[in-house]
């Protein structure tokens, strides 16, 4: 054999074995290949049902990526942007929903994805009340809770009819509740630490945007103490007026005493 035909020889055998190794550490052949969209789509919710979210994922991209046109692709997008949600992973939930709502403006089922989105910030919202009574900042937030309530509005004004929309209603009195007693917790701390413009501030603006909620009372209890603290007595007189008025029997005023920090408050409004 000449040197020539052992190189080629030797470089075959390089090759060979080089190629036996890529086989032996690739991935198992798709078992999927050649299934239609209804196969691969009762595999994805099986995925669903067993909570294996990742798995689920992966099968409802397949869907996308062979049938991308057409019903299929759209119930995929849907359940995608659940899934994340499930998952807890609320930027990628929240980028799949906005997604669809973009490529698909008309859609059947635009009032559960609204819904869907409403849900993805109302959780994120919630664990951020969780967090806010044993936490002593002066700045909170509250971005998810006005995303979950714009969410929740559109089903409500929308798709009146829709059977989500009871459901969206509710939650829109109860992040309203929650989204102005936010207001008042940081116009509480800034009155704590003496910081009384700021209190004014916080708590005038509690009353501004929502004059119908519960924590409207401590609200002006706070305009009306500060307003005292800063010497403007003629503001303080119109604001203990104002609560008088509409809380006649107030727990603040019957107190009299500094405004105290209430422990698990954000369950009340549930």
């Amino acid at each position: 054999m000449t040197r020539w035909s052992w190189l080629k020889t030797w470089l075959w055998a390089v090759a060979a074995a080089l190629a036996l190794a890529g086989c032996s550490s690739s991935e198992p052949p798709d078992h999927t290949i050649g299934w239609g969209p209804e196969k691969l789509y009762a595999e994805a919710r099986e995925e669903i049902d067993g909570g294996r979210w990742q798995a689920a994922i992966k099968a409802l991209e397949r869907i996308e990526a062979r049938y991308p046109f057409g019903r299929w692709a759209q119930q995929a997008q849907i359940d995608i942007a659940y899934v994340h949600y499930k998952d807890g992973d609320r930027p990628m939930a929240l980028a799949a929903t906005d997604r669809f709502l973009k490529l698909y403006p008309n859609h059947g089922a635009l009032d559960y994805v609204y819904y869907l989105r409403g849900l993805i910030n109302f959780n994120e919202q919630q664990g951020w009340l969780s967090r806010m009574g044993n936490q002593d900042l002066s700045e909170r937030d509250q971005q998810a809770a006005r995303e979950a309530f714009d969410a929740f509005k559109e089903v409500v004004t929308r798709f009146p009819e829709s059977k989500y929309a009871a459901d969206s209603e509710a939650r829109m009195k109860y992040l309203v509740n929650a989204m102005a007693a936010g207001e008042v917790h940081v116009a509480r701390y800034y009155f704590s630490r003496g910081a009384y413009v700021a209190a004014v501030n916080r708590a005038h603006g509690a009353v501004r945007q929502y004059h119908q909620a519960p924590a409207l009372e401590e609200a002006l209890y706070i305009l009306m103490a500060s307003y005292e603290r800063l010497g403007l007595d003629d503001l303080r007189a119109d604001a203990e007026r104002v609560l008088k008025l509409n809380f006649p029997e107030s727990r603040y005023l019957a107190n009299g005493g500094p405004v105290r920090e209430q422990a698990r408050w954000w369950q009340v409004w549930r």
